[in-house]
């Protein structure tokens, strides 16, 4: 098998300066054997950068023929070539191109992370490799905390973490002052000696002196090749000791994904006030959503508590044509006559005639507005009233048009604030004093304004407050054998036939909890698509801070695809920062929406939430997808930049 570890024939590379075509390299032949020490010399500007980044992969030729081991790298795709460069090359770059927010250690074992060496095997090599360069006591030291002599050997330790067949050099000594440039050709040679390969570009003839082999390049072209030391003997079979134990492996899924999870944890966590503006918009958006559903689920569970407390079998008559009617209230349609044919029909449990009035209640030196509601007995039945107080009046007040009443709660307190018994006290209705006999409580609710209500036999307000001979509404309880839709046809018919026509119309309070049922979810769809929107935006400055996060670590990006790092690698990483992000905000959207429904409920006792956990299950839902879909784009940006053009970018 040839000892020749590199091998180049007919190299040029080109590139587009507006409408002009510069060509950096011409025709360049290059044959480098395994456990060399070449220095490649050159004026700025000469191609010598420019041929070691096609050497290290991190550049394609735009003709001639590169062969590395005998495999012919123009034909390997990007994945093959980031397996080349994390398998065979370590990089030492001029600047050092650490990654800022990771100590030495994190540093120098990144190339494993890729190559899926576990963690403690991969932190104990690093540990070690450190310790060989004297870094042993800087081990948990950021790059900001490192001399730039402490930074190009973590440089150096990171180029050997996955053995370092080929180590290539830029500059190795160009940003060290004259003592740790010195250690630094020590070291290269030492590492020499070991069997690595070792390419390295330098102005400083001074270094060059130290190569076995020295290439002038200028003007793109090589100009002399010059061996100025003996030729060493293979090593290892073209590999240095150091990699025969250190096979470096893809690893599985599984610990990939672990591995990306963790790396944007740290950036995430490095960029705290950053992570947390970009949250922001989702967090809004996620509370939004759940209170928005838990608000309006729980407006639903109360109207429908409400009308399922009057009965599901209670029907209304009332006159006209409906609700919209202009001159309803002045259509004499309802007669107590009515009310007496439904009462004799199979299909009524309960009926109760209706009138009513607001006027002006007087009790000693308290006056107030309150309801005034002429009915039968049956009225109470039909609402299911419960008597907390006395008892309510029966046929025989009705027939006598006796002046008696029946209060709410409400009406007690105000005028017996004093907590004295309201049974046989006297109320004034306008004029018409009317004697308590009875305090009644709703187990639920009726429909019409809120006020205080008084309630008196309907033959009494007719004829005392009212003065009218119609009815304003008839309501009648269906028995609980009887089916309610049958039972509204029959009122139907026979109140058409009463009447001659049909001047009346039905409620039923089916009809009631449908339609409020249907308005509320609409309402509430309405409001939540507002919230959606505004997830929408949160996504959006998601993506835009993942973009400005991509040109901020665009260096980062080329350094880690330098060492190893695939295409998929970053696009993980990027993407898995993204969904973060998401989730993140998400947990704390819905801990916010939680934390403002108990406040709510706090302030108003009356305020009823109910959160559902459908509707949270689809907040993390929604807040994956945000992430994945915002994120992606970002993510595939990043993978897709180049490694030189990223490792330059200011």
């Amino acid at each position: 098998m040839s000892d020749i570890l590199i091998r180049a024939r007919g190299l040029c590379r080109s590139f587009r300066a507006g409408e002009e075509n510069i060509t950096v390299l011409r025709d360049v032949d290059i044959d480098i054997r395994a456990g060399e020490l070449v220095a490649i010399i050159g004026a700025s500007g000469s191609g010598k950068s420019t041929l070691m980044n096609i050497l290290g992969c991190l550049d394609r030729p735009s003709a001639g023929q590169y062969l590395f081991d005998g495999q012919d790298v123009g034909e390997l795709d990007a994945a093959a070539l980031a397996r080349l460069r994390r398998e065979h090359f370590g990089f030492i770059f001029q600047r050092y191109q650490l990654l800022p927010d990771l100590d030495a250690i994190g540093n120098v074992e990144v190339p494993a992370i890729y190559s899926g060496v576990n963690r403690g095997e991969r932190q104990q090599r690093a540990a070690e490799l450190l310790a060989q360069l004297g870094m042993a006591d800087r081990l948990d030291h950021r790059p900001s905390e490192l001399s730039g002599g402490q930074q190009q050997r973590v440089s150096v330790a990171r180029a050997l973490m996955n053995g370092g067949e080929v180590i290539l050099a830029d500059e190795p000594t160009g940003a060290l002052d004259s003592k740790s440039s010195a250690e630094m050709i020590e070291l290269l040679l030492e590492l020499n000696r070991q069997g690595h390969t070792i390419v390295m570009v330098t102005h400083d003839p001074t270094v060059a002196a130290h190569a076995h082999r020295t290439i002038e390049i200028s003007d793109g072209r090589i100009i002399s090749d010059t061996r100025d030391k003996a030729e060493p003997e293979p090593a290892g079979q073209g590999k240095p000791a150091s990699t025969q134990h250190s096979e470096t492996r893809d690893g599985s899924l599984f610990s990939r994904f672990g591995e990306a999870l963790a790396m944007s944890v740290k950036a995430l966590t490095a960029h705290r006030v950053r992570s947390l503006l970009t949250m922001l918009g989702i967090i809004i958006g996620i509370a939004s959503v759940v209170l928005v559903v838990a608000l309006g689920t729980g407006s639903q569970e109360t109207v429908l508590q409400n009308i399922s407390s009057l009965g599901t079998n209670t029907i209304t008559v009332r006159p006209g044509s409906g609700f919209g009617q202009r001159d309803a209230q002045r259509t004499e349609t309802l007669v107590s006559a009515d009310t007496d044919l439904l009462a004799r029909q199979e299909f009524a449990d309960s009926v109760s005639p209706a009138v009513s009035n607001s006027v002006s209640v007087i009790y000693r030196n308290v006056e107030a507005t309150a309801q005034i509601n002429g009915v039968s007995g049956d009225y109470f039945q039909v609402h299911n009233y419960n008597t907390v107080a006395g008892t309510v009046f029966g046929p025989r007040h009705v027939e006598a048009l006796e002046q008696v009443a029946v209060i709410d709660e409400d009406t007690r307190d105000t005028f017996f604030t004093d907590g004295s018994d309201p049974i046989g006290e006297v109320l004034m209705l306008g004029r018409v004093p009317v004697r308590i006999i009875g305090v009644a409580s709703s187990s639920g609710a009726t429909f019409g304004p809120s006020s205080l209500r008084v309630w008196i036999p309907y033959t009494t307000a007719m004829a005392r407050v009212s003065g009218q001979s119609f009815l304003d509404s008839i309501e009648v309880r269906v028995a609980d054998e009887y089916d309610t839709s049958t039972a509204q046809n029959e009122i139907t018919a026979l109140l058409t036939t009463q009447h001659g026509s049909k001047d009346f119309f039905l409620v039923n309070s089916d009809t009631i909890r449908s339609t409020i049922t249907s308005t509320t979810q609409t309402l509430t769809l309405l409001v939540a698509a507002i919230a959606v929107i505004s997830l929408l935006v949160g996504g959006i400055g998601v993506m835009n801070i993942m973009l400005v996060s991509v040109t901020e670590r665009t260096r980062e990006i080329g350094v880690r695809m330098a060492i190893g790092a695939r295409q998929s690698d970053i696009i993980a990483q990027f993407l898995i920062e993204a969904v973060l992000v998401c989730l993140i905000g998400g947990i704390l959207g819905v801990l916010l929406a939680l934390s403002a429904g108990y406040a709510v409920s706090m302030l108003n006792e009356s305020a009823n939430l109910v959160f559902s956990n459908t509707a949270i299950a689809v907040a993390f839902l929604s807040a994956t997808l945000i992430g994945i879909t915002f994120g992606f784009l970002p993510a595939r940006a990043a993978s897709r930049l180049d490694p030189l053009d990223a490792l330059n970018r200011e």
